[in-house]
């Protein structure tokens, strides 16, 4: 069985190509470059280059390299760009979905792997967040997502494809320094860059309903991501046509932003430096998003493997081979 890999040249893609590949998975890589790094795609892994917007070289891909499976990774991700530009969102996520689904469908394909996000949620008013916590997302980038979820599961249904959403959380760490994330959009890379450019993080509201005031989030480690996946896949592929499934990807653990920053300092070196001032509350933060991660654990044996201190350090040694100057 063959796997292509859509966005696998990407921060989380090119983790989930690494695990699937080092587990002994024939896997095939197909990225349109846009955020992706044709360096972080694995000599002797099958490369192309597209859109999922490109029915045909689509096709080619999944016949040319035997395709049985697919990992849909690729998406437009920034929660901020998609308010500002939401059809680009929609034309991308959910018109490129559709696409590569009737692609998949004409191919044979039996299983269909989505990447989904926490975003689907909202701002859910529980301790734990479970895959039956109601779905209400507050922006574009988080509406995709879901319809995301509704496209696949009836497609699947239609044309006899295993399916299976996975709803990660807060994605930070590295495998290895070359594949660390490149963006500066999540907390952990946020506060490097404060941290390098000599300035003190910013905490966003400290007057939050949590113990120090500050937001508190699931954060999970990339590496644990693309062994979820691998688990994901691998029961797609057992379980077969009529398979779906709806998993959270986290640790099932809240770290708040006041903990997660001191973390960082300490992980660093940058100790007392790292210590943040305060700004007003983001609009659409809620206090506290933590997953439950019991229905992955039943469903297929999985957990999470990395402590928040794992992620930082990981993190640390990605951003400091890009950044030479960053250590203090």
């Amino acid at each position: 069985m063959t796997w292509l890999i859509t966005g696998g040249a990407g921060f989380i893609g090119a983790h989930v190509v690494r695990a699937m590949t080092a587990a002994g998975e024939s896997v095939a890589v197909y990225d349109d470059l846009s955020t992706g790094d044709r360096g972080r795609v694995p000599d002797g892994v099958p490369f192309v280059e597209g859109s999922t917007l490109d029915r045909s070289r689509l096709v080619s891909a999944l016949r040319d390299h035997g395709v049985t499976g697919v990992v849909h990774l690729a998406a437009k991700k920034q929660v901020a760009e998609s308010v500002a530009r939401p059809l680009h969102y929609y034309r991308e996520n959910v018109t490129g979905l559709e696409v590569l689904l009737d692609a998949a469908a004409e191919c044979g394909v039996r299983s269909f792997l989505f990447s989904s996000s926490a975003a689907v949620y909202g701002m859910p008013d529980v301790d734990l967040v479970t895959e039956d916590t109601d779905c209400r997302p507050i922006n574009p980038y988080g509406e995709t997502k879901l319809v995301g979820e509704w496209m696949v599961r009836a497609a699947g249904a239609a044309h006899g494809m295993a399916t299976a959403s996975l709803r990660y959380f807060n994605v930070a760490g590295s495998a290895a320094p070359e594949l660390a994330d490149t963006g500066v959009f999540n907390l952990v890379p946020m506060v490097f860059e404060k941290l390098t450019e000599g300035e003190a993080p910013v905490v966003f509201g400290d007057d939050y309903a949590t113990e120090d005031g500050t937001c508190v989030r699931d954060f999970i480690h990339v590496e644990d991501i693309a062994s979820a996946h691998l688990a994901t896949a691998r029961a797609l592929t057992e379980r077969g046509p009529g398979a779906d499934l709806t998993l959270n990807i986290g640790r099932g653990e809240g770290v708040s932003v006041r903990e997660m920053i001191a973390l960082i300092g300490e992980v660093t070196g940058y100790g007392p430096k790292a210590s943040p001032t305060t700004a007003g509350r983001r609009p659409g933060d809620p206090a506290r998003v933590v997953a439950s991660a019991a229905r992955i654990a039943e469903e297929l044996g999985w957990q999470a493997r990395h402590d928040a201190r794992a992620m930082v350090a990981s993190a640390w040694e990605g951003w400091c081979l890009r950044h030479p100057g960053a250590r203090p």
